[in-house]
Protein backbone atom coordinates (compact mmCIF):
# COMPACT_ATOMS: atom_id res chain seq x y z
CA UNK A 1 0.00 0.00 0.00
CA UNK A 2 1.30 3.48 -0.91
CA UNK A 3 1.12 5.10 2.52
CA UNK A 4 0.91 8.88 3.00
CA UNK A 5 3.55 8.86 5.74
CA UNK A 6 6.55 6.56 6.12
CA UNK A 7 8.10 5.04 9.26
CA UNK A 8 10.67 7.46 10.65
CA UNK A 9 9.05 10.49 9.05
CA UNK A 10 8.41 13.44 11.38
CA UNK A 11 5.50 15.88 11.38
CA UNK A 12 4.84 18.67 13.86
CA UNK A 13 2.02 19.73 16.12
CA UNK A 14 0.64 23.26 15.97
CA UNK A 15 2.89 24.07 18.94
CA UNK A 16 5.95 22.80 17.07
CA UNK A 17 6.40 19.53 18.98
CA UNK A 18 7.84 16.81 16.69
CA UNK A 19 5.77 13.68 16.13
CA UNK A 20 7.71 10.76 14.65
CA UNK A 21 5.85 8.08 12.69
CA UNK A 22 6.54 4.57 13.93
CA UNK A 23 4.09 2.15 12.29
CA UNK A 24 1.13 2.14 9.92
CA UNK A 25 -1.99 0.90 11.74
CA UNK A 26 -4.72 1.13 9.13
CA UNK A 27 -6.63 3.25 6.68
CA UNK A 28 -10.20 4.20 5.83
CA UNK A 29 -12.19 6.49 3.60
CA UNK A 30 -10.84 9.68 5.17
CA UNK A 31 -7.18 8.92 5.77
CA UNK A 32 -4.62 6.73 7.47
CA UNK A 33 -3.73 6.09 11.11
CA UNK A 34 -0.23 5.50 12.44
CA UNK A 35 1.41 4.79 15.75
CA UNK A 36 3.76 7.64 16.52
CA UNK A 37 5.99 9.10 19.21
CA UNK A 38 5.17 12.59 20.40
CA UNK A 39 8.24 14.41 21.64
CA UNK A 40 10.59 12.25 23.68
CA UNK A 41 8.23 9.78 25.32
CA UNK A 42 4.48 9.81 24.58
CA UNK A 43 3.22 7.10 22.22
CA UNK A 44 0.11 8.30 20.39
CA UNK A 45 -2.06 7.61 17.37
CA UNK A 46 -1.67 9.96 14.41
CA UNK A 47 -4.34 10.31 11.76
CA UNK A 48 -3.45 11.96 8.45
CA UNK A 49 -6.15 12.91 5.96
CA UNK A 50 -6.17 12.18 2.27
CA UNK A 51 -5.89 15.45 0.29
CA UNK A 52 -9.54 15.38 -0.77
CA UNK A 53 -10.62 15.07 2.88
CA UNK A 54 -8.26 17.71 4.27
CA UNK A 55 -10.78 20.50 3.75
CA UNK A 56 -11.01 23.82 5.60
CA UNK A 57 -14.35 22.65 7.01
CA UNK A 58 -12.76 19.50 8.46
CA UNK A 59 -9.96 21.55 9.95
CA UNK A 60 -12.40 23.98 11.56
CA UNK A 61 -14.42 21.06 12.95
CA UNK A 62 -11.29 19.55 14.48
CA UNK A 63 -10.29 22.87 16.03
CA UNK A 64 -13.70 23.07 17.67
CA UNK A 65 -13.45 19.53 19.06
CA UNK A 66 -9.92 20.09 20.37
CA UNK A 67 -11.03 23.28 22.11
CA UNK A 68 -14.03 21.54 23.71
CA UNK A 69 -12.08 18.53 24.91
CA UNK A 70 -13.30 14.95 25.37
CA UNK A 71 -16.67 14.49 27.13
CA UNK A 72 -15.16 11.54 29.05
CA UNK A 73 -11.89 9.63 29.08
CA UNK A 74 -13.59 6.87 27.07
CA UNK A 75 -13.35 8.93 23.87
CA UNK A 76 -10.08 8.72 21.92
CA UNK A 77 -10.48 12.43 21.28
CA UNK A 78 -8.45 14.69 18.97
CA UNK A 79 -5.73 16.38 21.07
CA UNK A 80 -3.92 18.64 18.62
CA UNK A 81 -3.55 19.24 14.88
CA UNK A 82 -0.41 18.25 13.00
CA UNK A 83 1.21 19.61 9.84
CA UNK A 84 4.23 19.03 7.62
CA UNK A 85 5.93 21.18 4.96
CA UNK A 86 6.59 18.03 2.95
CA UNK A 87 3.13 16.40 2.98
CA UNK A 88 -0.10 17.98 1.70
CA UNK A 89 -2.99 18.40 4.09
CA UNK A 90 -2.94 17.91 7.83
CA UNK A 91 -3.61 15.39 10.57
CA UNK A 92 -4.25 15.18 14.27
CA UNK A 93 -3.06 13.29 17.34
CA UNK A 94 -5.25 11.21 19.63
CA UNK A 95 -4.64 8.67 22.42
CA UNK A 96 -3.48 5.24 21.22
CA UNK A 97 -5.80 2.29 21.77
CA UNK A 98 -4.20 -0.56 23.71
CA UNK A 99 -4.09 -4.03 22.09
CA UNK A 100 -6.34 -5.50 24.80
CA UNK A 101 -9.32 -3.64 23.33
CA UNK A 102 -11.20 -5.64 20.70
CA UNK A 103 -13.87 -4.64 18.22
CA UNK A 104 -17.52 -5.60 18.21
CA UNK A 105 -16.72 -7.27 14.88
CA UNK A 106 -14.56 -9.72 16.87
CA UNK A 107 -17.63 -10.50 18.97
CA UNK A 108 -19.84 -10.98 15.91
CA UNK A 109 -17.34 -13.41 14.39
CA UNK A 110 -16.93 -15.18 17.76
CA UNK A 111 -13.21 -14.49 17.87
CA UNK A 112 -13.78 -13.42 21.47
CA UNK A 113 -16.21 -14.84 24.03
CA UNK A 114 -16.78 -12.14 26.65
CA UNK A 115 -18.86 -12.78 29.74
CA UNK A 116 -22.29 -11.24 30.20
CA UNK A 117 -20.72 -9.12 32.93
CA UNK A 118 -18.17 -7.72 30.49
CA UNK A 119 -20.86 -7.03 27.88
CA UNK A 120 -23.16 -5.25 30.32
CA UNK A 121 -20.23 -3.23 31.65
CA UNK A 122 -19.35 -2.19 28.11
CA UNK A 123 -22.99 -1.29 27.44
CA UNK A 124 -23.09 0.82 30.60
CA UNK A 125 -19.90 2.65 29.62
CA UNK A 126 -21.14 3.36 26.09
CA UNK A 127 -24.54 4.65 27.23
CA UNK A 128 -22.89 6.86 29.85
CA UNK A 129 -20.33 8.17 27.35
CA UNK A 130 -22.87 9.06 24.66
CA UNK A 131 -25.00 10.74 27.33
CA UNK A 132 -22.00 12.91 28.23
CA UNK A 133 -21.45 13.71 24.54
CA UNK A 134 -25.08 14.63 23.92
CA UNK A 135 -25.28 16.74 27.08
CA UNK A 136 -22.65 19.02 25.51
CA UNK A 137 -24.90 19.63 22.51
CA UNK A 138 -22.86 17.30 20.29
CA UNK A 139 -23.83 14.27 18.23
CA UNK A 140 -21.65 11.40 17.08
CA UNK A 141 -23.41 10.81 13.70
CA UNK A 142 -21.82 7.40 13.05
CA UNK A 143 -22.38 5.08 16.02
CA UNK A 144 -21.62 1.55 14.84
CA UNK A 145 -19.60 -1.48 15.85
CA UNK A 146 -16.72 -0.22 13.73
CA UNK A 147 -16.14 2.71 16.07
CA UNK A 148 -16.35 0.94 19.42
CA UNK A 149 -13.79 -1.25 21.18
CA UNK A 150 -13.89 -3.02 24.53
CA UNK A 151 -11.78 -5.23 26.76
CA UNK A 152 -13.49 -8.65 26.67
CA UNK A 153 -12.14 -9.45 30.14
CA UNK A 154 -13.31 -6.33 31.99
CA UNK A 155 -15.85 -4.65 29.72
CA UNK A 156 -13.93 -1.37 29.68
CA UNK A 157 -14.93 0.42 26.46
CA UNK A 158 -13.45 3.06 24.18
CA UNK A 159 -14.97 5.16 21.39
CA UNK A 160 -12.78 6.08 18.42
CA UNK A 161 -13.15 8.02 15.13
CA UNK A 162 -14.33 11.11 16.95
CA UNK A 163 -13.31 13.57 14.25
CA UNK A 164 -16.81 13.37 12.76
CA UNK A 165 -18.50 14.52 15.98
CA UNK A 166 -20.44 17.74 15.37
CA UNK A 167 -22.84 20.16 16.98
CA UNK A 168 -26.28 18.56 17.03
CA UNK A 169 -28.08 19.04 13.69
CA UNK A 170 -25.79 21.87 12.59
CA UNK A 171 -23.60 22.16 9.53
CA UNK A 172 -23.35 20.18 6.34
CA UNK A 173 -21.55 16.86 6.27
CA UNK A 174 -21.20 13.84 4.06
CA UNK A 175 -21.24 11.65 7.18
CA UNK A 176 -24.71 10.12 7.46
CA UNK A 177 -23.76 6.98 9.36
CA UNK A 178 -23.01 3.33 8.71
CA UNK A 179 -25.49 1.15 6.79
CA UNK A 180 -27.64 -0.99 9.12
CA UNK A 181 -27.05 1.50 11.96
CA UNK A 182 -28.64 4.59 10.44
CA UNK A 183 -32.05 5.65 11.74
CA UNK A 184 -34.94 5.12 9.30
CA UNK A 185 -35.45 8.86 8.77
CA UNK A 186 -31.77 9.18 7.77
CA UNK A 187 -32.06 6.24 5.36
CA UNK A 188 -35.13 7.90 3.81
CA UNK A 189 -33.28 11.22 3.48
CA UNK A 190 -35.80 13.06 5.66
CA UNK A 191 -33.43 14.31 8.37
CA UNK A 192 -29.82 15.10 9.20
CA UNK A 193 -27.90 13.03 11.74
CA UNK A 194 -28.38 14.28 15.30
CA UNK A 195 -28.96 13.14 18.85
CA UNK A 196 -32.21 11.35 17.96
CA UNK A 197 -30.59 9.33 15.19
CA UNK A 198 -27.68 8.62 17.55
CA UNK A 199 -30.19 7.10 19.99
CA UNK A 200 -31.43 4.70 17.32
CA UNK A 201 -27.87 3.71 16.39
CA UNK A 202 -27.04 3.17 20.07
CA UNK A 203 -30.02 0.82 20.44
CA UNK A 204 -28.87 -1.15 17.37
CA UNK A 205 -25.33 -1.32 18.76
CA UNK A 206 -26.52 -2.64 22.15
CA UNK A 207 -28.79 -5.18 20.46
CA UNK A 208 -25.87 -6.38 18.34
CA UNK A 209 -23.68 -6.70 21.44
CA UNK A 210 -26.20 -8.67 23.50
CA UNK A 211 -28.00 -10.67 20.80
CA UNK A 212 -25.17 -10.93 18.23
CA UNK A 213 -27.69 -10.04 15.55
CA UNK A 214 -29.39 -7.06 13.89
CA UNK A 215 -32.84 -6.13 15.24
CA UNK A 216 -34.45 -5.75 11.79
CA UNK A 217 -33.03 -8.77 9.94
CA UNK A 218 -35.46 -11.68 9.90
CA UNK A 219 -37.77 -13.34 7.38
CA UNK A 220 -37.99 -10.23 5.24
CA UNK A 221 -34.25 -10.14 4.71
CA UNK A 222 -34.26 -13.76 3.52
CA UNK A 223 -37.00 -12.98 1.02
CA UNK A 224 -34.79 -10.41 -0.70
CA UNK A 225 -33.03 -11.92 -3.72
CA UNK A 226 -30.57 -9.07 -4.18
CA UNK A 227 -29.71 -6.86 -1.22
CA UNK A 228 -29.10 -3.78 -3.37
CA UNK A 229 -29.67 -0.14 -2.38
CA UNK A 230 -33.46 -0.12 -3.02
CA UNK A 231 -33.83 -3.32 -1.00
CA UNK A 232 -31.77 -1.93 1.88
CA UNK A 233 -33.75 1.31 1.84
CA UNK A 234 -36.93 -0.72 2.20
CA UNK A 235 -35.58 -3.01 4.93
CA UNK A 236 -34.00 -0.28 7.05
CA UNK A 237 -35.85 2.85 5.95
CA UNK A 238 -39.33 2.71 4.48
CA UNK A 239 -40.64 -0.60 5.90
CA UNK A 240 -38.49 -1.52 8.92
CA UNK A 241 -39.93 -4.14 11.30
CA UNK A 242 -38.50 -5.43 14.56
CA UNK A 243 -37.82 -9.17 14.47
CA UNK A 244 -39.61 -9.56 17.82
CA UNK A 245 -42.43 -7.09 17.20
CA UNK A 246 -45.24 -8.25 19.53
CA UNK A 247 -47.97 -7.29 17.04
CA UNK A 248 -46.45 -8.46 13.77
CA UNK A 249 -44.62 -11.78 13.39
CA UNK A 250 -43.91 -11.44 9.67
CA UNK A 251 -40.23 -10.67 10.27
CA UNK A 252 -39.36 -13.27 12.90
CA UNK A 253 -35.82 -14.72 12.94
CA UNK A 254 -35.56 -17.95 10.94
CA UNK A 255 -34.17 -21.11 12.59
CA UNK A 256 -30.95 -22.26 10.99
CA UNK A 257 -30.21 -18.74 9.74
CA UNK A 258 -30.79 -16.33 12.60
CA UNK A 259 -29.90 -18.69 15.43
CA UNK A 260 -28.07 -16.10 17.54
CA UNK A 261 -31.19 -13.96 17.93
CA UNK A 262 -33.34 -17.02 18.66
CA UNK A 263 -30.92 -18.29 21.31
CA UNK A 264 -30.04 -15.05 23.09
CA UNK A 265 -33.40 -13.22 23.18
CA UNK A 266 -35.05 -15.47 25.80
CA UNK A 267 -31.95 -15.46 28.05
CA UNK A 268 -32.44 -11.86 29.12
CA UNK A 269 -34.85 -10.56 31.77
CA UNK A 270 -38.22 -9.24 30.66
CA UNK A 271 -37.36 -5.63 31.54
CA UNK A 272 -34.54 -5.61 28.96
CA UNK A 273 -36.65 -7.25 26.27
CA UNK A 274 -39.37 -4.67 26.93
CA UNK A 275 -36.85 -1.88 26.48
CA UNK A 276 -35.61 -3.25 23.16
CA UNK A 277 -39.19 -3.78 22.03
CA UNK A 278 -40.00 -0.14 22.75
CA UNK A 279 -36.82 0.99 21.00
CA UNK A 280 -37.68 -0.89 17.81
CA UNK A 281 -41.44 -0.35 17.68
CA UNK A 282 -42.41 3.12 18.95
CA UNK A 283 -38.81 4.31 18.60
CA UNK A 284 -38.61 2.94 15.09
CA UNK A 285 -41.49 5.11 13.92
CA UNK A 286 -41.11 8.23 16.07
CA UNK A 287 -37.65 9.67 16.85
CA UNK A 288 -39.08 11.37 19.95
CA UNK A 289 -40.04 7.97 21.42
CA UNK A 290 -36.55 6.52 21.42
CA UNK A 291 -34.91 5.10 24.52
CA UNK A 292 -32.63 7.67 26.11
CA UNK A 293 -29.02 7.00 27.04
CA UNK A 294 -29.93 7.32 30.73
CA UNK A 295 -32.50 4.53 30.36
CA UNK A 296 -29.96 2.23 28.72
CA UNK A 297 -27.45 3.11 31.41
CA UNK A 298 -29.88 2.15 34.15
CA UNK A 299 -30.84 -1.04 32.31
CA UNK A 300 -27.21 -2.12 31.90
CA UNK A 301 -26.56 -1.65 35.63
CA UNK A 302 -29.70 -3.58 36.53
CA UNK A 303 -28.76 -6.34 34.10
CA UNK A 304 -25.27 -6.64 35.57
CA UNK A 305 -26.70 -6.77 39.09
CA UNK A 306 -29.03 -9.58 37.96
CA UNK A 307 -26.29 -12.05 37.02
CA UNK A 308 -26.35 -15.42 38.80
CA UNK A 309 -24.15 -18.46 38.24
CA UNK A 310 -25.29 -21.99 37.57
CA UNK A 311 -24.02 -24.22 40.39
CA UNK A 312 -23.68 -27.12 37.92
CA UNK A 313 -21.76 -25.62 34.99
CA UNK A 314 -20.81 -22.17 36.25
CA UNK A 315 -22.39 -20.29 33.34
CA UNK A 316 -23.95 -16.86 33.86
CA UNK A 317 -27.73 -16.62 33.95
CA UNK A 318 -30.03 -13.74 34.89
CA UNK A 319 -32.38 -13.25 37.82
CA UNK A 320 -35.74 -12.23 36.35
CA UNK A 321 -38.49 -11.30 38.85
CA UNK A 322 -41.15 -11.56 36.13
CA UNK A 323 -40.10 -15.09 35.19
CA UNK A 324 -39.92 -15.99 38.88
CA UNK A 325 -43.55 -14.98 39.35
CA UNK A 326 -44.62 -16.87 36.24
CA UNK A 327 -42.74 -19.95 37.46
CA UNK A 328 -44.42 -20.05 40.84
CA UNK A 329 -41.40 -18.62 42.63
CA UNK A 330 -38.90 -20.97 41.01
CA UNK A 331 -36.27 -19.77 38.52
CA UNK A 332 -36.03 -21.49 35.17
CA UNK A 333 -33.27 -23.97 34.30
CA UNK A 334 -29.78 -22.93 33.25
CA UNK A 335 -29.73 -22.02 29.58
CA UNK A 336 -26.45 -23.91 29.11
CA UNK A 337 -26.78 -27.23 30.93
CA UNK A 338 -30.47 -27.35 31.92
CA UNK A 339 -29.76 -27.76 35.63
CA UNK A 340 -32.08 -25.95 38.09
CA UNK A 341 -30.76 -22.51 39.01
CA UNK A 342 -30.12 -22.02 42.72
CA UNK A 343 -30.50 -18.36 43.54
CA UNK A 344 -27.93 -16.87 45.92
CA UNK A 345 -28.90 -14.38 48.64
CA UNK A 346 -29.61 -10.91 47.32
CA UNK A 347 -29.61 -7.45 48.81
CA UNK A 348 -32.23 -4.80 48.20
CA UNK A 349 -30.96 -1.22 48.43
CA UNK A 350 -33.76 1.18 47.60
CA UNK A 351 -35.16 -0.03 44.28
CA UNK A 352 -31.98 -1.94 43.41
CA UNK A 353 -31.72 -5.71 43.76
CA UNK A 354 -28.17 -7.06 43.62
CA UNK A 355 -27.45 -10.79 43.49
CA UNK A 356 -24.79 -11.72 46.04
CA UNK A 357 -22.61 -14.17 44.12
CA UNK A 358 -19.16 -15.32 45.18
CA UNK A 359 -17.58 -12.49 43.16
CA UNK A 360 -20.13 -9.71 43.69
CA UNK A 361 -18.89 -6.22 44.47
CA UNK A 362 -20.90 -3.14 45.32
CA UNK A 363 -19.78 0.31 44.29
CA UNK A 364 -20.52 3.89 45.37
CA UNK A 365 -23.39 3.80 42.84
CA UNK A 366 -25.19 1.20 44.94
CA UNK A 367 -24.86 2.82 48.37
CA UNK A 368 -24.77 6.58 47.76
CA UNK A 369 -27.33 8.52 45.71
CA UNK A 370 -24.86 11.38 45.38
CA UNK A 371 -22.46 9.13 43.48
CA UNK A 372 -24.81 7.51 40.97
CA UNK A 373 -23.09 5.50 38.23
CA UNK A 374 -19.77 5.70 40.05
CA UNK A 375 -18.08 2.32 39.53
CA UNK A 376 -14.56 3.56 40.18
CA UNK A 377 -13.71 1.51 43.30
CA UNK A 378 -15.67 -1.24 45.10
CA UNK A 379 -16.91 -0.39 48.59
CA UNK A 380 -18.34 -3.84 49.39
CA UNK A 381 -17.32 -7.34 48.38
CA UNK A 382 -18.69 -10.80 49.08
CA UNK A 383 -16.12 -12.94 50.90
CA UNK A 384 -15.94 -16.44 52.35
CA UNK A 385 -15.06 -17.00 56.01
CA UNK A 386 -11.36 -18.02 56.21
CA UNK A 387 -12.05 -20.86 58.67
CA UNK A 388 -15.57 -21.93 57.71
CA UNK A 389 -16.14 -22.11 53.92
CA UNK A 390 -19.90 -22.47 54.45
CA UNK A 391 -20.12 -18.97 55.94
CA UNK A 392 -20.21 -15.94 53.65
CA UNK A 393 -20.09 -12.27 54.47
CA UNK A 394 -19.90 -8.72 53.16
CA UNK A 395 -16.58 -6.96 53.67
CA UNK A 396 -16.50 -3.20 54.24
CA UNK A 397 -14.04 -1.78 51.70
CA UNK A 398 -15.12 1.80 52.29
CA UNK A 399 -13.75 4.40 54.71
CA UNK A 400 -17.04 4.64 56.58
CA UNK A 401 -18.45 2.59 59.44
CA UNK A 402 -21.56 0.50 58.79
CA UNK A 403 -24.31 -0.31 61.25
CA UNK A 404 -25.98 -3.70 60.89
CA UNK A 405 -29.30 -4.62 62.45
CA UNK A 406 -29.94 -8.32 62.93
CA UNK A 407 -33.28 -10.06 62.51
CA UNK A 408 -33.59 -9.91 66.31
CA UNK A 409 -33.09 -6.14 66.32
CA UNK A 410 -29.56 -6.24 67.75
CA UNK A 411 -27.18 -3.63 66.35
CA UNK A 412 -23.48 -3.94 65.57
CA UNK A 413 -20.88 -1.66 64.02
CA UNK A 414 -18.79 -2.87 61.09
CA UNK A 415 -15.62 -0.83 60.82
CA UNK A 416 -13.72 -0.39 57.52
CA UNK A 417 -11.87 -3.58 56.69
CA UNK A 418 -14.24 -5.74 58.77
CA UNK A 419 -17.06 -8.02 57.60
CA UNK A 420 -20.72 -8.71 58.33
CA UNK A 421 -22.09 -12.24 58.05
CA UNK A 422 -24.62 -12.82 55.27
CA UNK A 423 -27.92 -13.70 56.97
CA UNK A 424 -31.51 -13.33 55.79
CA UNK A 425 -33.27 -10.35 57.30
CA UNK A 426 -30.10 -8.49 58.25
CA UNK A 427 -30.22 -4.78 57.50
CA UNK A 428 -27.09 -2.79 56.75
CA UNK A 429 -26.87 0.97 57.06
CA UNK A 430 -24.11 2.01 54.67
CA UNK A 431 -24.24 5.65 55.75
CA UNK A 432 -26.42 7.21 53.08
CA UNK A 433 -28.55 4.19 52.17
CA UNK A 434 -29.76 1.01 53.84
CA UNK A 435 -29.87 -2.49 52.43
CA UNK A 436 -31.61 -5.68 53.50
CA UNK A 437 -30.46 -9.25 52.83
CA UNK A 438 -33.16 -11.44 51.27
CA UNK A 439 -33.59 -14.79 49.58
Amino acid sequence: MNQILKPGQTVQTEAGVPCKVDKFLGGGGQGEVYRAKLGDKDVVALKWYFPAQATPRQRTALETLIKKGAPTTKFLWPLTLTRSPDVPGFGYIMPLREPRFKGIVDLMKRRIEPSFRALTTAGLTLADSYLALHSQGLCYRDISFGNVFFDPDTGEALICDNDNVAVDKEGESGVLGTPRFMAPEIVRGEAKPGTESDLFSLAVLLFYMLMVHHPLEGKRELAIKCLDLPAMNKLYGTEPLFIFDPNDDSNRPVPGVHDNAIAFWPLYPQFLRDLFTEAFTAGLQDPHERIRESEWRGAMVRLRDSIVYCAQCGMENFYDPDALKAGGGQPGPCWSCGAPIQLPPRIRIGDQIIMLNHDTQLFPHHVDDQRMYDFSQPVVEVIRHPKDPSVWGLKNLSNEKWVIIGADGAQKDVEPGRSATLAVGVKINFGRKEGEIRV
